[in-house]
């Protein structure tokens, strides 16, 4: 069989913002134009297609990313089946708690759009979903959307993208009015203007441009035609001369600068006044990558380490990455992977390269939010859901075992708050543990652990939203009933100087003895930020932690070194301050001694254990805590309340901004044991007209008298 469309015309994009920016509506929106759907599902009423979980419609937010196929003409071809383009649409979460899923989305995803509030600007959850995207070299553009809302500011949004998120931005379009007057858009490089009529604005509508508007237009086309041409040698003398550039011309360089990321071109409209959209999914179309207009994606042999490449073509061998898990009452678990090269054919066989394991891929299926379309193959660059796949998880690279390649993993963040979780009853007992097991396997983020002392289970996650709506999931999904204990912070541990020591473990007890002798040096990690570093063979990194086998004449035998890395990481997952993990340690095991009878694993396990708590209490062993970024919006009367509030619990305050008139936007680091209960304290305090945002920033070291506080609590 072969693909039913060139590759070329297909495009994998993500809708990404910070919570209540409009994503979803405008997921919607697509939805309905692209006539995949029939109906406008609206947010507010519960009914959006891709918020298709009880928790999404009830709470009218996006908790977990949904996946969606649909086709476009742009508007300017006027149903010209050449033009055809399938779009491969991810709707991802806005709110920072579910930040996994917008993480593993960027990975597999080619090209984003990213929403703003028009009111807004840009947000906290703005900035982390761009941070994000920077981070995998995602090309995008962006929408300023809700420009109907009163306080409504293209200009002000649109300064607030150039300060806080890149100055590659530049207008594409401006609007026709705000607020109450927002009736259309003008699109700068052809000089039109647009309206949006008949059913759901179904109609888009060429206009002259209002006379009031034309002189701006004139101002920022001729900006962003400069913008443009810079990317051009040859335009850009054209520019300079005062010639006129074809229309078709400036948008091929404009593509070009925006899938290298020198251009991010600015859209607006409003999504749920139907305005501007159509215009956003031509611009897809014109400005945003195929999967064959960006690099070969990078992996490594599994065998030798060596770098390879695999093109985006139906001609290489076959590879995928799986970036989620998701449990079906129908179907039971759904693997989603993306086709970076190849093909598979449902019922083959797929290698692993992360586990070395074969499994059968059962049947694939093309997922439209929680509704299924089976097809028998897939091709390099497409999206979709495998069903039979019992041993992989997100992350693991798929392929073909002849041409093996392992790509690299999904980097997610460490888990900040933590719960104390038990069953109700019995029968909730053996249920809890199963349901546990397969939100895990989903979320990344979600951590599942017991506590050695007290053998209860501990749920750890990444607010406590993000937790309540696991428990809610468990209890209606897996029907677990679970009393749950208060939020509680997950602390870490680390160290801050350089030690080292030694430890012989012998043991003599008739017959073979034990013996296990090991030399170990610690410091600090410096942790990399580069997502492709490479790796010396002989040093293993994960979770905060390295290990460097530097034995030299086979003092240690080979076979031993593994159990050494295991007690070292054991020694870290207890702790040594007050009993927390630790983080950013570097191990490295440089001598020893074994004896030829009595040497085991276990001996030169427990040997490196022990050396390594003697190391740490040597290195000036802290406690450290999340710092979480907060933003509070606030009428300005209340900006004295409420930064004095947030100093008072150990906060800093790092400035403010205007939030349109009348109102302020407090940005502040404050720890998160602080911040347990805020919203409600923030209502009092504002007479219900204050709102707080918080997100995971960065862990510090805990202050003396406060670690003092949590060590008696752990005893």
């Amino acid at each position: 069989m072969s693909r039913d469309y060139p590759l070329e015309k297909v495009r994998n994009i993500g809708i990404i913002a910070h919570i209540d920016a409009g994503k979803t509506t405008t997921t919607e929106r697509v939805l309905f134009y692209t006539g995949v759907s029939h109906k406008i599902g609206e947010v507010h009423e519960g009914e959006a297609t891709m918020d298709w979980m009880e928790q999404e419609r009830e709470r009218g937010i996006t908790i977990t990313s949904a996946a969606t196929t649909a086709f476009w003409i742009p508007t300017y071809e006027k149903g010209n089946q050449d033009f055809k383009h399938r779009f491969n649409i991810i709707d991802t979460p806005g709110h920072v708690d579910f930040t996994a899923e917008v993480e593993r989305s960027l990975k597999v995803l080619d090209g984003g759009v990213v929403v703003f509030d028009g009111v807004a600007g840009v947000e906290p959850q703005s900035e982390t979903v761009w941070r994000q995207a920077d981070k995998y070299k995602v090309p995008r553009i962006c929408f300023i959307n809700k420009l109907d809302r009163t306080g409504a500011s293209f200009e002000r949004s649109y300064k607030s993208i150039l300060d806080r998120l890149t100055k590659n931005a530049v207008r594409a379009q401006i609007p026709i009015g705000e607020e109450g007057n927002h009736e259309g858009v003008v699109d700068l490089l052809r000089m039109k203007g647009y309206k949006f009529e008949g059913n759901m604005g179904n109609d888009v509508i060429e206009i002259d441009i209002p006379e009031e508007l034309k002189a701006d237009a004139e101002k920022y086309r001729s900006e962003l035609i400069e913008k443009i041409v810079e990317n051009d040698e040859a335009q850009m003398n054209d520019f300079l001369e005062g010639k006129e550039i074809a229309l078709e011309d400036l948008k091929k360089t404009l593509r070009k600068a925006v899938i290298s990321g020198d251009v991010v071109p600015v859209f607006t409209g409003s999504a749920l006044k139907n305005v501007g959209v159509q215009l956003v999914l031509d611009a897809v179309v014109d400005y945003l990558p195929s999967p064959i207009d960006i690099p070969p994606i990078t992996g490594v042999d599994p065998k030798t380490s060596e770098e390879i490449d695999r093109k985006a073509s139906d001609e290489e061998p076959f590879s995928a990455l799986a970036f989620k898990l998701q449990t079906d009452p129908y179907v039971g678990q759904l693997t989603y992977f993306r086709v970076y090269s190849g093909k598979i054919e449902a019922g083959s066989y797929v290698y692993n390269a992360s586990t070395g394991n074969k499994e059968r891929l059962g049947r694939i299926l093309r997922m439209h939010a929680n509704e299924r379309e089976e097809v028998k193959t897939v091709y390099a660059g497409e999206i979709a859901a495998a069903v039979g796949l019992k041993d992989t998880h997100t992350s693991d690279t798929l392929c073909d075992e002849a041409h093996a390649i392992e790509l690299h993993k999904i980097e997610f963040a460490e888990p900040v708050v933590s719960l104390r979780i038990e069953p109700k009853t019995k029968a909730d007992q053996e249920k809890m543990g199963m349901a546990l097991r397969k939100l895990a396997d989903e979320d990344p983020t979600f951590k599942v652990t017991t506590d050695d002392e007290t053998l209860e289970t501990i749920i750890s996650g990444m607010g406590e939203l993000h937790l309540e709506v696991l428990v809610d999931r468990m209890k209606r999904e897996f029907n677990v009933e679970a009393n749950v204990g208060q939020p509680q912070v997950a602390y870490r541990e680390t160290i801050q100087i350089p030690a080292e020591a030694e430890h012989k473990y012998i043991k003599q007890s008739g017959g073979k003895g034990q013996y296990g002798h090991v030399k170990i040096r610690i410091k600090p990690l410096e942790k990399s930020t580069d997502p492709d570093e490479k790796i010396a063979k002989n040093v293993k990194r994960s979770e905060g932690m390295e290990f460097i086998n530097n034995i030299k004449g086979g003092v240690v035998p080979n076979e031993f070194i593994p159990a050494v890395e295991k007690g070292v990481k054991e020694a870290m997952e207890r702790g040594i301050v007050a009993g927390y993990r630790m983080v950013d340690v570097s191990t490295e095991l440089f001598d020893g001694s074994y004896h030829e009878v009595d040497s085991s694993e276990i001996a030169f396990k427990l040997a490196a254990t022990f050396a390594f708590k003697e190391a740490a209490e040597k290195a000036q062993p802290v406690l450290l805590e999340p710092v979480m970024k907060v933003e509070v919006v606030v009428p300005d009367k209340f900006t004295g309340d409420i930064t004095g509030d947030l100093s008072s619990k150990r906060g800093q305050v790092q400035g403010m901004e205007d939030r349109g008139p009348g109102v302020q936007a407090v940005h502040a680091l404050v720890p998160l044991s602080e911040m347990f209960g805020y919203t409600t304290r923030l209502r009092s305090m504002t007479e219900g007209r204050g709102s707080a945002t918080m997100e995971f920033d960065h862990y510090e070291v805990v202050p003396p008298n406060v670690a003092q506080t949590i060590k008696a609590q752990r005893g």
